[in-house]
């Protein structure tokens, strides 16, 4: 009997975008993971080289920690240990990933498809010891999981290692909105890094609820590169001056004039506009 050509696990199954990337899909919303220019791309643009990992990484340091909010297929968390081992003797420093899952589907059917996925063979016993064991090293490196429900876990007594970078990659607001409230992104930044440079977090929705509620979680807020079919994505900080290209007054101008000013899973209140008129972004 021959394979299907969509596989399938649990929830999920494999796709072949037009471009011809394979791709994970949830089949109850039909959310297409990094749907773009496909997984790999997306990940080394977007999370990895944005905040110029690799730099960072050359810098005498504490380890570097990244939370890695929806693991996913992998493909983020991936591109961040290629990174780090490609440096060999130039890291100077060590990288320690922690991802944030649900439900481990995507990566058993990633691992499953060598041939669609081959960014993940090099790691495939890291991804099958983190699946197994909840964790995984080498040395300089080290990958841990936190299976489940992701807000536990950003309780402030969780214990987490505070984070220099944050890559916030849940499915979207529409298809998963408990994730992208005030809420949630609010214990997001109280577990960022506040010494140094401070800590940057990356996602791909550039959408004025998505910087609406960052900003109402503390963060200072940007614009980030472009990915695939988006003309740029949003870079949040925890420091302004962090930010490659803050949004300015003009943006509060748009979002004065904008259909979509509310903060997702949030009303507009008097007392949320006031909040962000007040950021100390515009100062």
């Amino acid at each position: 009997m021959s394979e299907p050509s969509h596989p399938r696990d649990g929830d999920f199954e494999l796709v072949t975008l037009r471009n011809g990337h394979r791709a994970v899909r949830h089949l109850g919303h039909g959310e297409v993971m990094h749907p773009a220019v496909g997984p790999w791309q997306e990940a080394l643009r977007l999370y990895v080289d944005q905040p110029g990992l690799a730099d960072r990484l050359r810098k005498p340091g504490p380890p570097l920690v990244i939370h890695d909010v929806g693991l996913g297929a992998a493909t983020n968390a991936v591109a961040a240990l290629t990174r780090a081992r490609e440096l060999g003797p130039q890291r100077a420093r060590d990288l320690h990933v922690v991802s944030f899952e649900v439900d481990l589907a995507p990566l058993r059917l990633a691992l499953a498809d060598a041939e669609g996925f081959p960014f993940l063979q090099p790691f495939r016993e890291a991804c099958e010891s983190l699946m197994k064991h909840g964790t995984w090293s080498e040395p300089g490196i080290r990958w841990d999981l936190k299976l489940g429900d992701a807000v536990p876990f950003l309780e402030p007594d969780a214990g987490l290692p505070p984070a220099d970078l944050v890559f916030f990659d849940p499915f979207s607001p529409a298809s998963n909105p408990d994730m992208w409230t005030e809420a949630v992104l609010a214990r997001v930044r109280r577990h960022c890094r506040e010494d140094g440079e401070g800590a940057l977090l990356m996602t791909y929705s550039a959408a004025t609820p998505t910087r609406v509620t960052l900003l109402l979680a503390g963060f200072y807020v940007g614009a980030g590169v472009s990915t695939g079919t988006k003309g740029e994505t949003t870079v949040a900080s925890t420091r302004y001056e962090s930010l490659a290209a803050p949004l300015g007054t003009r943006w509060l101008e748009r979002w004065e004039r904008s259909s979509s000013r509310a903060p997702h899973g949030g009303t507009l209140t008097p007392e949320v506009e006031r909040r962000l008129r007040t950021h100390p972004q515009w100062r």
